[in-house]
């Protein structure tokens, strides 16, 4: 288990355990990260004492507990509110995206140096547990990777982890409440501290199986590998007739590789032979290639010059040609800009008559703007005044439709004050006249109530009859009560007398299962070295205990001879001696320890046992012949001088020492078998004075039981019958007083209701003022419609005095637009007079261009044909020198192609002549890869005799094809057979010891898991007692009296055992925690969790809404007990809480909101308040 070795060999103490130091780690600070609804670092401080948090439903205040758990190696998806593990990272919102890493970090105080030594040299620890979506988990311990296996042992070491019922999560009461005995035993092993063990006696159990299965696979592998070494064997008889063939094969090979090496001698001498005769033949055919070649060289030599002359006579006639094609486009070109300097008179002309008409209608627009421009003027004159006196008149009508607007407000306030007056009077007395009929009504029926209440009382039975029967019954209680006590005392006293035969018979169990297993493996050992057919001597002999040495010394090897006269090797039966010759002095006859069988009377007669080797150097050459000296340590003296030092034991003295513990074995054996009986009826004895003293004490508690129902009952009923007199009492006074109430508020609603009537026939008429309201409405419409007709009189000159301002701005800029066009229209005009001056210049500079190109065309034509018949005398002549050329090539390229034939022919034998060398060479290869030889030493391996002739080569490949196929026919053959069969029988030897390992080792888990289960039944047992005894001290403390116990019910052994609650309240009967009131299961589920956290205290408790079903009363009672352990141990609470009392018990406060939805965030709070409530409280 390596650094998370369990510490469980301290038991659970007497005394409670909630002292100063108890808890072994401190808790010191929690940080989430993306867990669950945290997205954000959050560190949750915890220091010592109490720290609360709160906050809303839903606002994430328990994923802090199960940040807790999930830390501390939580596996179950469903107990952490998800369906898959996943889940518990943060899912994303609206405003935030989903996360994909999810981490808890847990920082223990290590200072007092308690955590697994793999990590106890630092000061603090972090344990951190990292999630990845789809990834699963990992688990770090200061930054270095662990496993889940070693954090949960490391807590649960401590006394916590995720299943600790230190965490006392929602639902958690009611789960301890509703259980089965047999679930909450949980909580007893909890408080025993034996939750390691559990674990460690699990991983001990997989251990213990996993080596049985590995056992069981040993088995067959040894067996799968006797089975291949018998393979391996029949292989290596046929490797060797592979390997014989093989040599056949390789002579065959030998003769055939000679053969054909001689055959490629051949055949390179006629390739040689073939390759000169083409070598000659080529030499004459390159002779008449060369004569060709000079005579074709001559004839090519005068073509350049000629190919010049007659490229400069095609030069010149190709310049005249071209001279021609330039003056005949300079003639278009001439006729082309004549007919464009024509068009261009036109277009100035008419663009000279557009711009003459343009300056015309300048002039006309000028004149009009002008005109206009007078009348706008003469117009603004009157503008100014006219504004002004619509003005006054609209500033006249505003004034008066202001005044008529708050007449006519005033007006009508004055009337909805008026009707609203009258209607809340009128509602006042309304709902008076109501109010006064039902108070009569309600009075009649109180006064009818009173009367029958009345007479009820007087009719109601005494007190004292249910007084006394409660008396009784508190004596029948008393006595069934000190019955009770003395069975629990006896049966107090008959248990542990139980649990001595018990470990008694399981000792006495225990030292007969060694007896008989030592003695059923040595009864093994000594039969399989029986010798099967023939038994050795050494199997008829007995030897007192101590001698086995000396005889073995003695008689040597010659002990495992047989006595059957069958056998090649045996003892033959002879008669004794008539003299024997007397042993030295000192020595003492081996006979006198031995008995066996005639056959090995004479050995013995001649054998002495010494003290010592001292004692045998001394007397050995006083023997007589035959006779021998031996000591019982395995020295031996013979008479001949022959000296064996005493050493290690040889098999025969092993195998004697064996056979008498053998003997040994089976009379303590004997005795073991009597030990058990004896032990077993003891058992059974204090089985049925337990079961008797049991049986005493359920009846004792039956009759309690009933005890407590009959003064429950008694005490019922006169309680019931008290408060029904008290209530009857109370609900009288109440009545009466409710009479005298309702006649006066009668009298009362009588009198305002009256008011209100007269108030209402005093106010005015409301018709008069709405009447004035339309009159002054009316009014105020007839102004409001003058005031209109102004304003628009009004905007209206405004819009066309504004109208006349814009045209008189519009006609100055068109003024200035007709004068630019004006001036425009006149430059334009004398610029196109002198552009059709300039045209007609160019046409009359062009008429005389047309007769000149004519001279010059007639003079070039002229060239042209003088050019042409020189062209023609130079072609004809070059035509006529590459007549000749091309005779002389025809005939060099006949010599040349069958030059290329000749060299094709000694091409072909030269490749004959290198095919023949690679022939050789590959032979060479050939034979070197397969023979290993040379070619010349082919012969000597094909052991061929130099006088006979030459094999055939076909008998030898038919020979060769035969030996080859029965050598395949063999199939697959394993060369290493032999090798692999000794590799193969030293792994069977090597595994043989391996499962000696691996028996020894299953025996050692075995052990391992009883002492487990013993030392988890004793501290069980042990911690039982503890915490029921906290548990009543507990119980009585919440409750204010009563009496409450646990019980171990449905099974012998501890470790299978329920846990049942037994309670009784103050002033109830006993009975099981199922029975009781919901608040009364509460307080007694968290009496025993308090009472299992004080015998096994952890660093941290957490209390999520416990205190929700309680009463201010018990939630007082609560806060005390858990300041009480708070102050007087080392633990630290975190209490999840809704109540204010225990807010203002709190050494600090935390809340939790969530002001952005689905994101949670830890705040600290002002503990001002709470302070204020804890001066309350």
């Amino acid at each position: 288990m390596g650094a998370f070795e369990a510490r469980t060999s301290s038991k659970p103490s007497s005394k409670p355990k909630y002292t100063k130091g108890s808890s072994p780690v401190q808790f010191t600070r929690l940080r989430l990260s993306g867990f669950k609804s945290f997205v954000d670092a959050t560190d949750l401080v915890i220091e010592p004492g109490m720290t609360g948090i709160v906050g809303p439903n839903g606002c994430g205040k328990s994923n802090l507990v199960e940040a807790l758990r999930w830390v501390m190696g939580e596996t179950s998806a469903k107990r952490m509110r998800g369906d898959d593990m996943d889940d518990v990272i943060f899912g994303g919102t609206s405003s935030r995206p989903a996360r994909n890493l999810g981490e808890v970090t847990l920082a223990v105080d290590n200072r007092s140096r308690t955590a697994p030594a793999g990590f106890n040299e630092h000061d603090e620890l972090e344990i951190t547990r990292r999630i990845e979506r789809g990834s699963g988990s990992d688990y770090r311990i200061n930054g270095k990777l662990v496993r889940a296996r070693d954090v949960q042992l490391l807590f649960a070491d401590n006394a916590s982890g995720a299943g600790s019922p230190a965490l006392v999560s929602q639902g958690k009461v009611a789960q301890i409440i509703s259980a089965k005995p047999q679930d909450r035993r949980a909580l007893l092993e909890e408080a025993a501290g034996i939750t390691g063990l559990h674990s460690r006696r699990h991983e001990a159990e997989l251990r213990l199986k996993a080596a049985e299965t590995n056992l069981t696979r040993l088995d067959d592998v040894i067996g799968a590998m006797d089975t291949q070494l018998q393979s391996l064997k029949k292989q290596a008889r046929q490797a060797a007739r592979y390997r014989n063939l093989s040599d056949q094969i390789r002579k065959a090979e030998a003769v055939l590789w000679h053969l054909r090496w001689l055959a490629a001698q051949e055949e390179r001498t006629r390739a040689h032979a073939a390759f000169a005769t083409a070598e000659a033949e080529v030499r004459d055919r390159m002779l008449a290639v060369n004569q060709l070649t000079a005579r074709r060289t001559e004839a090519a030599a005068g073509l350049p010059e000629k190919r010049q002359d007659e490229a400069r006579a095609a030069s010149a006639l190709q310049r005249l040609v071209i001279a021609r094609e330039q003056l005949d486009a300079e003639e278009k070109r001439v006729a082309d800009q004549h007919r464009t300097l024509e068009a261009r008179l036109r277009q100035i002309a008419g663009d000279l008559g557009r711009e003459e008409a343009l300056a015309a209608d300048a002039g006309e627009a000028l004149a009009r703007l002008v005109a206009e421009r007078d009348r706008l003027i003469e117009a603004q004159a009157d503008e100014e005044m006219l504004e002004e006196a619509a003005a006054d008149a609209l500033a006249e009508a505003r004034e008066q439709v202001d005044a008529l607007d708050r007449e006519l407000t005033r007006l009508t306030e004055a009337v909805a004050t008026d009707e609203a007056r009258r209607a809340a009077t009128q509602r006042q007395a309304a709902e008076l006249e109501t109010r006064a009929a039902g108070l009569a009504k309600r009075l009649a029926e109180q006064q009818a109530q009173r009367a029958a209440l009345e007479a009820e009382i007087a009719a109601r039975a005494d007190l004292s009859e249910a007084e006394l029967a409660v008396e009784l019954a508190e004596q029948r209680l008393e006595q069934a009560r000190d019955a009770a006590e003395a069975a629990e005392q006896a049966k107090a006293e008959a248990e542990p007398a139980q649990s001595r035969a018990r470990e008694a018979l399981s000792a006495a169990d225990s030292a007969r299962a060694k007896l008989r297993a030592e003695e059923r493996a040595l009864a093994e050992l000594l039969e399989a070295g029986a010798g099967g057919q023939f038994p050795p001597l050494v199997d008829a002999v007995t030897v007192s205990p101590g001698y086995e040495g000396a005889l073995a010394a003695a008689l040597g090897d010659a002990l495992t001879a047989p006595l059957d006269m069958a056998a090649p090797v045996h003892w033959r039966m002879l008669p004794a001696y008539e003299f024997v010759a007397p042993l030295p002095a000192g020595a003492e006859p081996l006979s006198n320890h031995v008995q066996g069988p005639p056959a090995a009377g004479r050995a013995l007669a001649h054998i002495g046992v010494v003290a010592d080797a001292g004692a045998g150097v001394a007397l050995a050459a006083t023997l007589a012949p035959g006779q021998v000296l031996v000591s019982r340590d395995g020295g031996a003296w013979r008479w001949d001088g022959l000296t064996v030092q005493a050493g290690a034991p040889t098999a025969a003295a092993i195998r004697l020492k064996q056979r008498n513990r053998l003997a040994e074995l089976r009379g303590e054996l004997e005795l073991a078998e009597e030990q058990v009986e004896l032990a077993r009826e003891a058992l059974d004895a204090a089985k049925l004075a337990v079961e008797a003293a049991a049986q005493a004490d359920r009846r004792a508690r039956d009759a309690v039981r009933e005890g407590f129902a009959a003064l429950n009952a008694a005490r019922d009923r006169h309680a019931k019958l008290a408060r029904e007199a008290d209530a009857a009492s109370s609900r009288l006074a109440a009545l009466v007083e409710a009479v005298e109430r309702l006649a006066a508020d009668e009298r009362e609603a009588a009198a305002r209701r009256d008011e209100a009537l007269e108030l209402l026939e005093s106010l005015p008429d409301p018709r008069e003022g709405r009447e004035r309201v339309n009159d002054q409405r009316a009014a105020l419409a007839e102004r409001r419609a003058v005031l209109a007709e102004r304003q628009n009189a009004l905007d209206r000159l405004t819009r066309e005095a504004q109208a006349r301002r814009q045209r008189l701005a519009a006609i100055q800029s068109e003024t200035a637009s007709w004068d630019t066009r004006s001036a425009g229209a006149g430059g334009r005009v004398a610029e196109l007079r002198q552009r059709a001056e300039e045209a007609e210049g160019e046409i009359a500079a062009l008429s005389g261009r047309p007769a000149g190109i004519a001279a010059e065309r007639q003079e070039l034509l002229d060239r042209i044909a003088l050019a042409e018949r020189d062209r023609k005398r130079a072609a004809d002549a070059l035509a006529e020198a590459e007549s000749r050329l091309a005779g002389t090539e025809q005939s060099l390229h006949d010599a040349e192609a069958a030059l290329a034939d000749g060299r094709e022919a000694r091409a072909r034998a030269e490749a004959a002549v290198s095919a023949a060398q690679q022939q050789e060479r590959t032979l060479t290869e050939r034979i070197a890869e397969r023979l290993d030889c040379r070619p010349e030493d082919t012969r000597a391996a094909a052991d061929l005799d130099p006088a006979e002739p030459m094999p055939d080569a076909t008998a030898v490949e038919a020979r060769l094809d035969k030996l080859t196929r029965e050598r395949e026919n063999m199939g697959p053959v394993n060369l290493r057979a032999e090798i692999e069969a000794e590799e193969l029988e030293t792994q069977i030897t090597g595994l043989h010891g391996e499962r000696e390992d691996l028996t020894a080792a299953i025996a050692r888990l075995r052990q391992g898991i009883s002492s487990l289960n013993r030392e988890a039944r004793e501290r069980l047992v042990a911690s039982f007692d503890v915490v029921n005894r906290d548990f009543q001290e507990l119980f009585t403390r919440l409750f204010g009296g009563g009496k409450a116990y646990l019980e171990l019910v449905n099974a012998e052994d501890p470790l299978n055992a329920g846990l049942e609650i037994y309670a009784s309240p103050p002033g109830k009967k006993l009975q099981v925690l199922s029975l009781l009131s919901g608040g009364e299961q509460a307080l007694t589920a968290l009496s025993l969790l308090f009472a299992v956290f004080r015998s096994n205290p952890a660093p941290i408790c957490v209390l999520d809404e416990v205190d929700a079903p309680l009463d201010e009363a018990n939630v007082g009672r609560f806060c005390d007990l858990v300041e009480d352990i708070a102050r007087q141990g080392d633990t630290r609470f975190l209490i999840i809480t809704h109540h204010r009392l225990t807010m203002a018990r709190v050494d600090r406060l935390f809340g939790v909101t969530m002001v952005e939805r689905g994101v949670s965030q830890l705040v600290s709070v002002d503990l001002s308040h709470a302070e204020e409530l804890r001066g309350v409280a």
